[in-house]
């Protein structure tokens, strides 16, 4: 009995190692928050340095994407945190909830 039962291990220790071998979805992510902005545009677009004028922001030498009009999701998939517009990973800092610097658009539908 004992036999058996160490033979069946031994076969079902392939089907572990391919198990874990097979890829997982990761967040996308990892280093900032996830937000939902009505866009992400370049940094020197005619909208975002209107807004940072209004807003007194000097953007200058900024290479990073911009998150316009962002708020904060805060669970994916949980029941008032849908994003309609564009689900963004942003890293930087927000001004008046305008502006969102360092932010990268992700798709939340993987």
């Amino acid at each position: 009995m004992f036999h058996r039962a160490a033979s069946l291990c031994v076969l079902a220790l392939p089907l572990l190692a391919a198990a874990s071998a097979v890829p997982r979805q990761t967040s996308q992510c990892n280093t900032g928050s996830i937000q939902c902005c009505n866009s992400v545009q370049s940094s020197d677009s005619s909208l975002v340095g209107l807004l940072a004028g209004l807003l007194g922001v000097v953007l200058g030498g900024l290479t990073s994407q911009v998150g316009v009009n962002c708020s904060p999701i805060t669970v994916i998939g949980a029941s008032g945190n849908s994003c309609s517009a564009q689900p963004a990973c942003c890293t930087g800092n927000t001004f008046s909830g305008l502006l969102t610097v360092g932010c990268s658009p992700i798709n939340l539908n993987l």
